[in-house]
């Protein structure tokens, strides 16, 4: 017998609705991070974003018995910088976040009995699920960090490939050029600022500032520039390596190969007969199962940062960051161009802090607090050296 609306109690209707609203975000964020894995991984990802979705469906249920109106799924938004946060941080903090979002629905939400026994029963059901969800994200971070491990039972094919791509320890991977940029503009902030806190401490805020400040953020820029070109050239000439040594290794033992990639597909579901006859067939084109082997393992499907694309968001950015603490010397100098220096310089310190938390996923005001006293520490400790300094 289905109650009225009036007769639920608010811990029912509040935990039901908090527990679909927290379904609805999981599979969104599920879905967004899978876009940016490698094809097993995101596979995994969108099963339990599909998951999610029947939880939620279960959950509509009990409410629709309980005569609880249940909102739209398009009333579910997630914010801008959760969905900024999904497409720029490195996936293994995305993962990490996302199994202690998991833990934390176990012990919290789907824990704690709301005091109606079929809503409790239903909760526990989900719990389960959820449980194994945050074992499952658990065992792709263990599989994207140096070092992981996990008590977890492993599958057959699992183990077997294990020890096939154990060998083989020459797999590299790295980041983006956005978290470069952020973390450039980070750098030539807080360098340049300490180095105008510094020279003005010394000259009381003479011109001396903006000559130094100018050299120092043009210096800044270019080190950055240079050294996120050479870097992003280094990992694309890694990732070609990578493929040339697979295509020896296709080459050289194309029996284990062929049972590598049958395994691989045994991971996503496919029976065992199936599996060996797609790396059978695919083993008659050395091209199309280097391809394959690439993809599924070490995640290169094709596309590659461009070293020059990183150099420049590093050279602006960091160029950009490191000219905010020279600007009101441009225009004045003494007292109140010291004054003006610290305020913007600051500010963009919050900025850039806030920005930060893109990459580490922590709250943005505590990111840019946390920045801002970093600029405040920087620039009186460098503003006394440089009173201290002779002139």
């Amino acid at each position: 017998m289905s109650a009225n609306a009036v007769d639920v109690a608010p811990e029912v209707r509040d935990r039901l609705l908090e527990a679909w609203r927290g379904e609805v975000e999981a599979g969104r964020v599920y879905e967004l991070i899978a876009a940016r894995m490698p094809p097993r991984e995101a596979e995994v990802l969108r099963r339990m974003a599909k998951a999610e979705a029947g939880h939620r469906e279960r959950l509509e249920a009990r409410m629709a018995e309980l005569s609880i109106d249940v909102p739209s799924p398009e009333s579910v938004h997630l914010s801008t910088w959760t969905r900024l946060q999904a497409r720029i941080a490195p996936i293994d903090r995305l993962l990490a976040a996302r199994e202690a979002a998991e833990e934390e629905e176990v012990g919290d939400l789907y824990k704690r009995p709301t005091g109606d026994a079929a809503t409790d029963a239903l909760l526990r059901d989900i719990r389960k699920d959820e449980r194994a969800h945050s074992h499952a994200v658990s065992d792709m971070r263990a599989g994207t960090t140096d070092g992981g491990q996990t008590e977890a039972p492993v599958h057959p094919a699992q183990a077997r490939l294990d020890k096939l791509i154990g060998r083989e320890k020459w797999h590299r991977t790295g980041g983006g050029w956005i978290s470069g940029a952020i973390y450039g503009a980070n750098d030539g902030l807080a360098a340049v600022f300490g180095i105008v806190a510094g020279v003005s401490g010394a000259t009381g805020g003479s011109s001396f500032v903006l000559t130094a400040g100018v050299s120092a953020a043009v210096a800044s820029a270019l080190s950055m520039a240079t050294g996120a070109f050479l870097a992003e050239r280094s990992e694309a000439e890694v990732a070609a390596a990578n493929i040339e040594r697979e295509r020896q290794e296709i080459a050289e033992s194309p029996e284990e190969e062929r049972e590598e990639l049958s395994l691989f597909y045994q991971l996503k579901g496919i029976d065992e007969a199936t599996a060996d006859a797609m790396a059978e067939q695919l083993s008659r084109q050395p091209d199309a199962m280097l391809r394959a082997l690439s993809a599924e393992e070490f995640g290169i499907a094709g596309d590659r940062g461009d070293p020059k694309e990183a150099a420049l968001a590093a050279g602006v950015s960091t160029g950009l960051g490191a000219i905010v603490p020279v600007i009101p010397f441009i225009f004045t100098t003494g007292t109140a161009a010291i004054v003006l220096a610290a305020i913007v310089s600051l500010i963009a310190h919050f900025l850039v802090g806030a920005a930060k938390s893109l990459v580490t996923l922590r709250t943005w005001w505590s990111a840019g607090l946390e920045m801002t006293l970093a600029g405040v520490i920087v620039g009186g400790a460098t503003y006394l050296v440089g009173l201290a300094l002779p002139t």
